[in-house]
């Protein structure tokens, strides 16, 4: 799986398992989870926890910053599309966290 190719978290993660063969219930062992469950994130019907991120990350050695990014990202789609907003609506959004940081640092 390439990161510039545009996917869903899920899609990702899906892809990264099955380029390298490993069957689900191989990598949901490891996570510590039910295969069901990891079927669903992959699916992305179920997030996962920030846990299961980092743990996702070492099995497919993969950096971290780059999983989690990909997660909040969907998240931050899947709002948008649900609401049935315009993508302007990042724009707004990017104002908002750049008054905020330097509120924050005030």
């Amino acid at each position: 799986m390439i990161k510039d190719k545009i996917s869903t978290f899920g899609e990702y993660i899906r892809g990264l398992r099955e380029n390298q063969g490993l069957p689900l219930r191989k990598i949901a062992a490891q996570l510590d989870i039910d295969p069901s469950l990891l079927g669903k994130i992959e699916h992305n019907t179920r997030p996962p926890n920030r846990e299961i991120i980092k743990k996702l990350a070492v099995i497919y050695n993969q950096n971290e910053d780059f999983l989690l990014s990909e997660y909040l990202s969907d998240q931050i789609a899947f709002i948008i599309i649900e609401e049935n907003r315009d993508t302007d609506i990042l724009k707004v959004a990017e104002k908002k966290v750049n008054y905020l940081k330097t509120k924050e640092n005030a």
